[in-house]
């Protein structure tokens, strides 16, 4: 397509965008609160289609990164959306179900409860590390909630993108799910919509951008973002032991996650048993470097290039670098293989930016205390990894940071836990989803007071002065 006919589909583009949202805000308003059954039936559905197109979706996102192991898809875009529809068909009449609040003394005899409304219409950004989950996931709460959905799909990920359309245009009709493509200026008249929520995942610095654009619609956001997450590994823990837990969450799509190690923090002078552990560790799961399959390439070039770049940039600048394999980088492929990064400068991007590939930066500290202030005093990063076997340990770090998640002795998979929220805090996002807290984000908890012919707030109303309300204003005053 040339420049002069992308010019002259944007507005064409935008000008569906706005169609369809008015489209599906009439069709919510005809049927603002779809039943239990109707819910459950549509995510069973739901689940059927992701079933039978596992393996397009598999071979999809493959030729999208050049290399993607099937297992590394059905792992992590695929089995979180089954699992996520399981648990929410099963708890989701629960969550529906009003709740009993006490009206006080002074309402007396009203009753009152809290009603979970759909909200309407949600827009959902989805990012290209894991396009299936991060789309499918939060349109299964949607969905269970009773909203219907836009969803803007990456443009980087073009062929699963074919697949997802097809999936869901065979179990929704474009009035309940509409899927829409585009690159940076499509996002951004996406997020200017009126949605009634919208749902962003992807950088910081995006996201500092979708909340704006949602601002003048005075539009809630939920952002999940990144941010640079550190696995510290306490003295008490057994340097194999903490690099097979934490060598998964940094290797799978090489790297390439929102809460991937960005940082280790160590003792001092156990830098060299980490790198040898590390190195052994990663060449006995994925032997070969760049040519094992089981390994991800970087999803494009210039993802690549930006890594390749900021490697480069820490070596000039002093960085000892420890690749995990002679084999380390395949230009042609863009496949690059973990790197260790020791004495890397402060100055270096990598130790500024969240790095979202398969560069590690090891860091030594003097004791614990230490290395919580060094996490302390930088902005709170969406996941915490602690490796200790130590309960004191444990306790301590735990109460002492703040970040979206943590995990102990284990790394990434803290998000896979259907019934405990996920979400960041500060720089690494706002708002939660999944389980039931994904529930209530996507719902309007409308409080209903109902008072019946009896009732005796009349005591309190005009003309004023009289004994009685002075008698119930010191006793409600006391």
């Amino acid at each position: 397509m040339t420049a002069a006919e992308t010019l002259h589909l944007q507005p064409a583009l935008c000008r569906e965008m706005d169609t369809t949202l008015a489209t599906q805000q009439a069709a919510y308003h005809a049927n603002p609160m779809p039943e239990l059954a109707q819910r459950r039936a549509q995510l069973r559905v739901l689940k059927n289609a992701i079933k039978q197109h596992r393996h397009a979706l598999c071979d999809a996102l493959n030729t999208d990164y050049g290399q993607r192991h099937p297992q590394d898809t059905l792992v992590a875009d695929i089995l979180p959306c089954i699992n996520q529809i399981n648990y929410t068909v099963k708890h989701l009449k629960r969550w529906m179900k009003p709740s009993r609040r006490h009206a006080g003394l002074l309402l007396a005899p009203a009753n009152v409860e809290v009603q979970y409304q759909p909200l309407g219409v949600v827009g959902i950004v989805v990012p290209w590390n894991f396009p299936v989950m991060l789309s499918l996931g939060p349109l299964i709460t949607a969905i269970a909630a009773g909203n219907r959905a836009m969803i803007k799909l990456s443009e980087f990920t073009p062929a699963t993108n074919r697949v997802l359309r097809t999936l869901l245009a065979g179990v929704f009709a474009p009035d309940q799910v509409a899927v829409f493509e585009g690159e940076a200026d499509a996002a951004a008249h996406f997020t200017r919509l009126p949605f009634d929520h919208l749902l962003f995942t992807g950088s910081t610095t995006v996201g500092h951008h979708v909340m704006q654009a949602a601002a003048a619609n005075l539009t809630p956001v939920t952002l999940e973002l990144g941010g640079k997450s550190p696995v510290l590994i306490a003295p008490d823990m057994p340097m194999a032991l903490a690099v097979e837990r934490l060598l998964f969450g940094k290797c799978m799509n090489a790297g390439q996650i929102c809460v991937a190690p960005d940082y280790v923090l160590l003792p001092r002078g156990q830098e060299d048993a980490f790198i040898d552990a590390f190195t052994a560790e990663f060449n006995r799961r994925y032997p070969g470097g760049t040519t094992n399959p089981h390994f991800a390439s970087v999803v494009n070039e210039r993802q690549y290039q930006r890594l390749c770049h900021w490697l480069d940039e820490a070596a000039a600048l002093g960085a000892e670098v420890h690749a995990c394999h002679a084999q380390a980088r395949d230009d042609s492929r863009h496949r690059l293989i973990p790197h260790l990064l020791t004495k890397v400068p402060e100055s270096a991007t990598l130790m500024q930016e969240e790095i979202f590939g398969p560069l590690l930066p090891v860091i030594p500290y003097e004791d614990i205390d230490q290395a919580l202030d060094y996490i302390r005093q930088r902005p709170r990063p969406l996941a915490l990894y602690l490796m200790s076997l130590d309960p004191t340990t444990q306790q301590t770090v735990s109460r002492h940071t703040h970040s979206g998640g943590m995990a102990i002795n284990e790394t990434i998979l803290h998000v896979a836990a259907d019934d405990a929220p996920f979400g960041g805090i500060g720089p690494s996002g706002m708002g939660h989803y999944h389980g039931q807290e994904g529930f209530l984000t996507l719902s309007k908890a409308k409080t209903v007071l109902t008072q019946g012919k009896f009732h005796t707030t009349g005591l309190i109303k005009p003309p004023y002065g009289r004994w009685w309300q002075k008698l119930l204003l010191a006793f409600f005053l006391r």
